[in-house]
């Protein structure tokens, strides 16, 4: 017979060997596909992966995920078509020779795992290598054997349905027969977020010594944002020796055995650190990444930043106590001419305004801001001091009012009508001064914006306290002009109202 025609006519076979390992298994999806017609018949049904005992590493599992060992997280689920895969999908690799320990033992143990999408893959593996290393398939093997009527040179069947990735579950069974180095080495290959998966199904069959070597690695290694949270949910849903996992576990969790009363309060720390930084460069950066942390949208979790509405105003007031220290040293030309000659004054005084409405848009964003609405009515002392100051410097305490001023006309602050009133009374007068200051020296204020805050802010008040407030607003208008902000919409709304007022009032009366 013709050899060439002898040769289509070979058997083939799909069994896995690790000898020669198969290229791409993952891309077998069809789950009709029927097993190797070279398999020999059974003797009784091959075995389903049972409840198996306890591991010395995993101390909990969860019996569901003993039929799905290559289960793996939620966030890891089949990616939809045209978003990037989380990992790169295995490509075609040339054969590999056989590892030592696999060439010394015959495959006698036939291992067909069944993929949840309907993927198939056949493993010839080793009995004693399977034994010695995973507990799951000791005691399958073990009850097969024992329920075995065929002899005792037969080919032992173990049937694992379900399984999530069929790559993942082979790359475990690979590591069985590898020694440490080569362990090491493959991990580096497939990186740190299949290692992930490697790890679940080493825990899920109870394979210690994969579990240590993915843990190990996995502690050396730097994390992504999103390895590090498929990791977090992996260790919420089992439960590793102590021992084992303390460093990992030292990079996910802040350790609850140290009494939380004696460490620091890093928020606020870091709070007074901004607020007392020099370099504006490095102030404003350090603005930035702490406020993104704090804030009310942050990603992060705020139990880690533990601070509170008690320590924000302590630190605003401490920046208060400056503010009126240095508007002390403007009044004493003697001291003034001795303290810092290197920083003027006016910057300093710049620094810690820029301070105070930093903490004031934390507050804003947290809604804890009304208390500082009465806090910053009652500065009577820097108020007397405004009077007597140079424009230039004074002008800076007008940038604490105008952000107060559009909180409220924008609806982001809400408070009682006595603090508005108080607010009004004490910085409004300054305000008018101040304005023209404020226009030259923006600073990224929005002075349109603010004009129309300012209106809008007079007109949450009854009509007869508008009354006192835009009679001020008119005669220092009419005196200064653009210098003045221009509330003249207000105004009319003001006008209309306490005349439509009027005429309703003489209507009833005359009823």
């Amino acid at each position: 017979m013709d050899p060439h025609r002898r040769h289509r006519h070979r058997r083939r076979t799909w069994c896995c060997s690790f000898a020669v390992p198969p290229s791409s298994p993952d891309n077998l999806t069809n789950s009709s596909k029927p097993l190797p017609r070279n398999s020999e018949p059974h003797s009784k049904p091959a075995f389903s992966l049972p409840n198996s005992p306890k591991s010395r590493i995993p101390v909990k599992i969860d019996p569901r995920r003993i039929l799905s060992p290559g289960r793996v997280s939620p966030i890891d689920s089949d990616p939809v078509a045209g978003e990037p895969l989380p990992f790169p999908p295995p490509s075609p690799e040339p054969p590999r020779p056989p590892s030592p320990a696999a060439a010394t033992g015959e495959r006698d143990v036939r291992m067909s795992l069944r993929g949840k999408n309907g993927g198939c893959m056949v493993l010839e593996v080793n009995s004693g290598v399977l034994c010695a290393n995973s507990e799951v398939f000791a005691g399958l093997i073990e009850d097969y054997k024992k329920g075995s009527s065929s002899g005792s040179n037969k080919m032992c069947r173990i049937e694992v349905p379900e399984v999530d990735n069929l790559g993942v579950f082979r790359e475990t069974i690979e590591l069985m027969f590898e020694n440490d180095d080569g362990v090491t080495k493959r991990l580096l290959n497939i990186g740190v977020f299949r290692s992930i998966d490697v790890l679940e199904v080493s825990a899920g069959i109870m394979f210690t010594k994969g579990v240590l070597s993915c843990l190990q690695y996995l502690e050396a290694m730097p994390w992504t944002e999103e390895e590090e949270e498929k990791l977090r949910s992996l260790f919420t849903r089992f439960e590793f020796d102590e021992a084992t996992t303390r460093d990992i576990l030292g990079r996910l969790y802040l350790h609850d055995s140290v009494d939380s009363s004696s460490q620091p309060n890093v928020a606020r720390q870091l709070v007074w650190s901004i607020t007392t930084c020099v370099d504006a460069n490095a102030r404003n950066e350090m603005k930035s990444l702490v406020k993104g942390l704090l804030c009310k949208s942050s990603v992060y979790e705020k139990n880690h930043l533990d601070l509170s509405k008690e320590d924000l105003y302590s630190v605003c007031h401490l920046c208060l106590d400056s503010l009126i220290s240095l508007f002390e040293e403007a009044s004493d030309t003697e001291r003034l001419a001795k303290k810092d000659k290197n920083r003027p004054l006016i910057e300093r005084v710049a620094r810690q305004v820029d301070n105070i409405n930093w903490l004031l848009e934390i507050l804003l964003d947290g809604q804890i801001a009304e208390d500082f609405v009465n806090i910053w009515a009652d500065q009577h002392q820097l108020i007397k001091m405004h009077e007597n100051a140079s424009p230039m410097v004074r002008y800076e305490l007008s940038r604490v009012s105008a952000m107060l001023f559009v909180a409220m006309a924008t609806r982001k602050l809400q408070c009682r009508s006595e603090a508005r009133l108080g607010l009004l009374q004490a910085w409004f007068r300054p305000m008018l001064l101040d304005f023209g200051w404020l226009q030259r020296c923006r600073r990224g204020l929005d002075i349109k914006l603010l004009q129309e805050a300012m209106g809008q802010t007079l007109l949450t008040l009854p009509l007869n306290q508008q009354y006192m407030l835009f009679m001020e607003w008119f005669r220092h208008f009419s005196s200064h002009g653009t210098e003045c902000p221009n509330l003249s919409k207000a105004f009319q709304i003001w006008w209309r109202r306490s005349f439509l007022r009027g005429f309703e009032t003489d209507a009833i009366e005359s009823r």
